[in-house]
């Protein structure tokens, strides 16, 4: 038999080591077993495939670089879309707020706050005006206050209110 091709060098130190028998029949056993096992040695170039020590402490230390980093790195993403869906939604009530102000014309009385609540989350707001220097008009901002993960955001949004119009339509 041919063992030693390029194909199955890994085999080569693997298998036992066949004898050939002569053909007068069996020689060195009555019983007609096979005698145990030996091995080869390996052929020059060939290595068991194991690790080293150093190859197992090199996987270790990346794999504690890389869990702490891909966990925070999760954390993150996860924070980050929470904070997204809760901003869309601060940004709707803040949208909503000024546009009930503007109409209701409630808007120059002062700063006015409150709480809506939107499904399962709270939403402080708070509603300001001030003199717009340019023209006689009035900025108006609301700010609706949020928290994410023991976190506190906040979304402002600003328009411009004609303080004149209001003035002729409560004259009325």
């Amino acid at each position: 038999m041919k063992f030693a091709t390029q194909t199955n060098k890994l085999s080569l130190s693997l298998r036992p080591r066949e004898r050939r028998r002569p053909a007068g029949g069996l020689q060195g056993s009555i019983s007609g077993k096979v005698p145990a096992r030996r091995w080869r040695p390996q052929a020059a170039g060939s290595h068991d495939s194991a690790f080293t020590l150093a190859e197992v402490l090199a996987a270790l230390l990346f794999l504690a670089i890389v869990i702490p980093a891909a966990v925070e790195a999760l954390h993150l993403a996860s924070l980050a879309g929470e904070v997204a869906v809760r901003k869309s939604a601060a940004a709707r009530v803040a949208d909503r707020i000024l546009n009930e102000s503007l109409v209701l014309t409630n808007w120059s009385t002062g700063t006015l706050n409150g709480t809506v609540t939107e499904g399962a989350q709270e939403f402080r707001w708070t509603l300001t005006s001030q003199n717009w220097p340019v023209d006689a008009m009035t900025v108006l901002s609301a700010e609706v206050k949020y928290s994410a993960q023991g976190r506190d955001f906040s979304v402002k949004l600003y328009t411009l209110a004609n303080s004149q119009s209001q003035i002729a339509t409560n004259s009325f």
